[in-house]
């Protein structure tokens, strides 16, 4: 069950009712709510590179060579969650739902040097439990302006015409105006004046294994006074994240938690950097988590009435990669 009362959320609208930079993370279910400010980070072990803000000291380059293995769960066993959103779509509970797994990954690379070493727009270490990587933005807020960007839809670069392909695939067309459609209402939420303002942009993903593409668009709007230098409120009313749950979403969580074999934890949750003014945050996908000694990698995609078995199952492996060359 979500719960939105976790008193962070409180803590991070005092931070930034008196402009305090801040750092904070929020799991996929809203159980956890980490918050650091700037002293409080420097004390944790929590490494962070974004386009607006880093704690980290990029190492000396390396000449190591990436080695990754995936070990996939099989076909037959992803349709068993695979099956039952689709009766879940079929019977019009859900129009939308992002189902997820968890992939057992060998790699020669500490989830530190893939932290140092990866290219990506949003890269977070958190201790030496994960990592991620992520291409995705949630919410920035700037001049008490929000944009959300929300990204749906990849497919591999290498097919021929595979920008065309991917802008003009009906399920991927439908998934991508299903998402911008579920995210301009949240954003309504908070905002007034909200507006698409860039659709089906196409972002080149390059990487050892394989080149993407992938799909995003733009919204914003103009936050509503009462949600103005009030951080925490605007991440509790927007979460979870459309992107990565689906629509409608009280109902479309249950059947993720139905058909998912695993927890996600912070996967799929979002964090953010607030430099005392404004706010740059990421969906925390791309994700590489230790346990018991062994590492695993999150991925996954929407699901509509209009996918495929071996498509879905295709795009999960797909998005097994480390973005370093």
């Amino acid at each position: 069950m979500i719960s939105i009362l976790h008193p962070n959320f409180n803590r991070m609208d005092e931070l930034s009712q008196q402009k305090v930079p801040f750092f904070f993370m929020v799991d996929f279910l809203m159980e956890k709510v980490e918050v650091f400010t700037e002293n409080e980070l420097s004390e944790s072990s929590l490494l962070i590179d974004f386009e607006t803000f880093t704690n980290s000291i990029l190492p000396h380059e390396s000449n190591k060579i990436l080695e990754l293995h995936s070990f996939p769960q099989s076909k037959e066993t992803y349709k068993k969650g695979f099956d039952i959103v689709q009766k879940n779509l079929k019977l019009g509970n859900s129009y939308l739902t992002n189902y997820t797994c968890k992939t057992e990954i060998e790699t020669n690379f500490s989830l530190e040097e893939i932290f140092h070493f990866s290219k990506a727009k949003y890269k977070v270490l958190y201790q030496d439990k994960f990592v991620f990587f992520s291409p995705e933005t949630f919410v920035e807020i700037i001049e008490n302006k929000i944009f959300t960007h929300p990204m749906k839809g990849t497919i591999d670069a290498a097919k021929e015409n595979a920008v065309e392909v991917l802008k003009n695939d009906v399920k991927e067309k439908a998934e991508h105006y299903t998402v911008v459609d579920l995210l301009r209402n949240d954003l309504s939420m908070v905002a007034d004046e909200v507006q698409v303002n860039e659709f089906q942009r196409i972002d080149f993903i390059k990487t050892k294994q394989k080149n993407l593409y992938a799909m995003s668009s733009e919204i914003s709007g103009k936050l509503r006074p009462d949600f103005q230098n009030k951080i925490g409120s605007v991440i509790k009313t927007l979460l979870p994240a459309g992107s990565i749950l689906g629509a409608p979403k009280p109902k479309t969580l249950e059947i993720i938690l139905e058909a998912e074999t695993y927890e996600r934890g912070f996967y799929t949750g979002v964090c953010g950097w607030f430099d005392g003014k404004n706010l740059d945050s990421c969906v925390m996908i791309r994700f590489i988590e230790k346990e018991n000694g062994k590492m695993y990698f999150k991925s996954g995609g929407g699901i509509t009435h209009l996918s495929n078995l071996v498509d879905e199952y295709q795009e999960m492996k797909n998005k097994i990669y480390v973005p370093i060359l």
